[in-house]
């Protein structure tokens, strides 16, 4: 998928409170704290490119079960963790109750954050406001709430990465609801001087790897079929047929990407590590 395909615009108007429904339904299936626990090492490094000082009033955002939440206040920030599905606030307040570590856990969501503007020193999100249906309006939210000077520090899985691709190739499967743009958008340069050009003094933004490791592609599937909400709903809404040909889909993606040559997973996946400053 090229990134000017990605950024074509929708035409169609969809009904944003239904989508969001769904995906609520979608990332409180499952427990996708199984898979968010292994991407840790992306809030530790987004807040070393912030260079997070201590004592900092911080914000994560859609911050499912706490990775760049637990990173912010182990640097000894004031951290604030919001997401819209309380069973991913709880997994994030057990792994800091379980360092020792001082957080505010509250359900919000991104798209209307319950707080005053100018707020934080600091916004984050990992992997998170990036599904937001009204991306306009969340980025937006982002950007109120983060004071003049601030900086909102993001990371976005790009169009063109692992996870981009694992989106396309379910979205064959089940198409996406008609107008909705693609949360892969945020992982373009493009897309977030749209959103935040007009309120931002800089953009910073660098493509980075996560790698994925599992055991085999077996465990793989396993995982993502029965622990991560969109793929667990997309095999849910398949006949057995239209399940088997999913399956044969994503293996043959996960080979396509796969490094390993001794039958485990160790799939490079793609991101957009972007640090913006508030004007």
């Amino acid at each position: 998928m090229s990134t000017s395909a990605a950024l074509k615009q929708p035409t169609s108007q969809p009904d944003l409170a239904a989508v969001k429904q769904r995906q609520h339904g979608a990332w409180s299936s499952g427990d996708y704290a199984v898979v968010g626990t292994t991407l840790q090492i992306v809030g530790e490094q987004l807040c070393e490119a912030i260079d997070l000082r201590a004592g900092s009033k911080v914000l994560d955002v859609a911050a499912g079960n706490g990775n760049a939440t637990l990173a912010a206040a182990r640097r000894w920030c004031d951290v604030t963790s919001t997401d819209y599905v309380p069973a991913l606030l709880k997994r994030g307040q057990e792994r800091a109750a379980a360092e020792h570590l001082m957080v505010e856990f509250r359900e919000a969501d991104a798209e209307a954050l319950p707080f005053a503007d100018a707020t934080f020193d600091v916004v984050l999100s990992t992997f998170g406001v990036m599904f937001t249906p009204d991306q306009d309006k969340a980025a937006s939210e982002l950007a109120r709430v983060c004071r003049s000077g601030g900086k909102i520090g993001l990371a976005n899985w790009t169009p063109q990465g692992f996870i981009g691709q694992l989106f396309k190739t379910i979205g064959k499967h089940l198409p996406p609801p008609a107008g909705v743009k693609s949360p892969a958008l945020w992982g373009t340069a493009a897309r977030l001087e749209e959103m935040f050009g007009s309120q931002a003094s800089e953009i910073a933004a660098e493509p980075r790897m996560f790698v994925f490791r599992y055991r085999s592609p077996d465990h793989w599937l396993d995982i993502f079929k029965t622990f991560y909400g969109p793929t667990l709903k997309a095999f849910a809404a398949l006949d057995e047929s239209g399940q088997a040909a999913l399956k044969r889909d994503l293996l043959a993606l996960l080979g396509e990407f796969n490094h390993a040559e001794d039958g485990t997973i160790v799939v490079h996946s793609e991101y957009l590590e972007a640090v913006i400053t508030k004007r």
